[in-house]
């Protein structure tokens, strides 16, 4: 299993190249089978890839502190994720 973490902003930024960018990043990940693993948010540029690599049938992991989880920020809610 190949897989990579990727750390990126929860908000998706004041250009539309960082949301094309990210799109593009979780293509690569879906081309080349590899798995992701991020901070487990369902904001911004991490929802961007997230989301996009779960639409494509790929495997993501997120890594989520507890109380992060607690206040519902994981995406999509109730997936099996790691928590610290």
């Amino acid at each position: 299993m190949k897989k990579i973490a990727v750390y990126c902003g929860a908000s998706s930024g004041n250009q539309q190249i960082y949301t094309e960018s990210a799109v593009t990043l979780a293509d690569w990940f879906i081309e080349n089978h590899y798995e992701l693993i991020y901070g487990g948010g369902g904001v911004g540029l991490m929802g961007v890839i997230s989301d996009r690599i779960l639409a494509k049938g790929g495997k993501v992991h997120g890594v989520m502190p507890k109380q992060l989880v607690d206040h519902g920020a994981e995406s999509p809610p109730n997936w099996n994720h790691y928590q610290n």
